[in-house]
């Protein structure tokens, strides 16, 4: 299985395409360093509305590497399922296409552990990508804008979270991503087995990822009800939970505290579950599936 999975790294890495992921997360990246290092006061006034006019506010200490994390990760988090879809797409499909893949199923191993070699291949290539991200969006920006209080805004309106109470919260909340990432890979891997060429399984992921996270956000009583309970994007997002902090009955912020705990665990085990059951199904399928090419 190591070696196996080993030369499906070497399959994933090999490609351009894989590094295409990170030149744009960088790119992406340092536009946004740059705007908020320029226009980063202005932003904030945009984000804290009115709040300049009865509150005084500091926003140089604002504006530090705390919030333009936490800025790059509502933003880019959205997008990345993409680029997971770009290369997880392939992992199958691509050598159908190559006419590998029956050169690939005649070896002694099983189809089993060819899926879940593919499948743990992408997962470290996923958790590349984020640490990529975090090495970028965390510690760059921490030493390009230092650190301080972080501003959260909630629908109840606004916390602080104290500069000490911050870094373990964005741990959490790369490995949850890492988890809600997976999921998307695991989409891709099971229509991969599907299909023949590459592109139809990363178009339908996309479509999937968009299509889903339209009807979640939808504030519609029957989608509300009846869909969203069962869409993995309505949990992809949990990670913000790691910012959200408990309070006191008078209002007062308890550090290390975690206001939504209970949510986000129940987020992460629907995730989980996704994960299983489509690799489950991925493996299923292959195990059928008549290799001709």
């Amino acid at each position: 299985m190591w070696n196996l999975l080993q030369i499906e790294l070497f399959k994933i890495f090999k490609k351009p395409r894989t590094y295409l992921a990170f030149a744009i997360i960088a790119a992406f990246i340092f536009l946004i360093q740059l705007g908020l290092y320029v226009n980063g006061k202005d932003w904030l006034k945009f984000i804290l509305g009115s709040l300049d006019e009865t509150m005084d506010l500091d926003y140089h200490k604002l504006n530090n590497g705390y919030a333009v994390c936490y800025f790059v990760l509502n933003l880019l988090l959205v997008h990345v399922p993409i680029l997971v879809a770009l290369v997880a797409g392939d992992v199958v499909s691509g050598e159908a296409g190559m006419g590998t893949l029956r050169l690939l199923a005649s070896k002694p191993v099983s189809r089993t552990q060819i899926i879940l070699a593919k499948y743990f291949a992408t997962a470290v290539y996923v958790f590349a990508m984020l640490l990529w991200i975090a090495l970028i969006s965390l510690a760059v920006s921490v030493a390009i804008f230092g650190v301080n209080d972080l501003v959260v805004a909630k629908t109840s309106g606004l916390q602080l979270i104290e500069s000490d109470d911050i870094l373990w919260r964005y741990f959490f909340a790369f490995g949850f991503a890492f988890v809600a990432m997976m999921v998307v890979a695991a989409i891709s891997l099971l229509l991969s087995t599907l299909s023949e060429n590459s592109i139809g399984p990363i178009v339908a992921t996309v479509g999937i990822v968009i299509v889903c996270t339209l009807v979640s956000e939808m504030e519609i009583p029957i989608y509300q009800k009846y869909i969203k309970p069962y869409l993995f994007t309505t949990y992809m997002l949990g990670w913000k939970g790691f910012f959200y902090i408990g309070s006191t009955a008078d209002g007062e912020t308890i550090k290390g505290s975690i206001q939504y705990l209970p949510g986000i665990l129940k987020s992460l085990a629907a995730l989980l579950a996704y994960n299983v059951g489509l690799v489950a199904a991925a493996v299923w399928v292959f195990r059928k599936k008549d290799i001709l090419s």
